[in-house]
């Protein structure tokens, strides 16, 4: 797997938002930024994602849907690693005690079930 080129903070920003939605036109993009640039500064925000590699997108008559190039499963799992290389030093379960210990969590009887069977089974695969 290559590695794309690294993003700024407001590229970071115009990618959440795609991840989030699968994907999204310039307009859904600069609606749902927090301190929205110009038209034209999302659509050079977009180009440039575009050069770089992260984003691909498709015409719709007269607008452009963009898509992220790589899997939002892949990407979650790239970002939980540099989180918890830059937060945890490495820690696995210092990450997952940070986690428990959100209030907004509130992790339901079920959730906590299946939380311990994928932490039997990666036992069980020796990770």
């Amino acid at each position: 797997m290559t590695e794309l080129p690294s993003l700024s903070r407001r590229e970071r920003e115009v990618m959440d938002i795609v991840h989030e939605s699968g994907e999204a036109t310039a307009a859904h993009i600069r609606e749902r930024m927090s301190h929205p640039p110009t038209d034209a500064a999302v659509r050079s925000v977009l180009r440039i994602l575009v050069d770089k590699g992260h984003l691909t997108f498709e015409s719709d008559g007269p607008r452009y849907v963009y898509s992220p190039t790589a899997p939002t499963q892949r990407v979650r799992t790239s970002a939980m690693r540099h989180v918890v290389q830059t937060f945890f030093g490495g820690s696995v379960e210092g990450a997952v005690a940070a986690l428990l210990t959100l209030e907004e969590s509130g992790l339901t009887g079920a959730e906590r079930m299946r939380i311990k069977r994928m932490i039997d089974e990666a036992a069980e695969e020796g990770r």
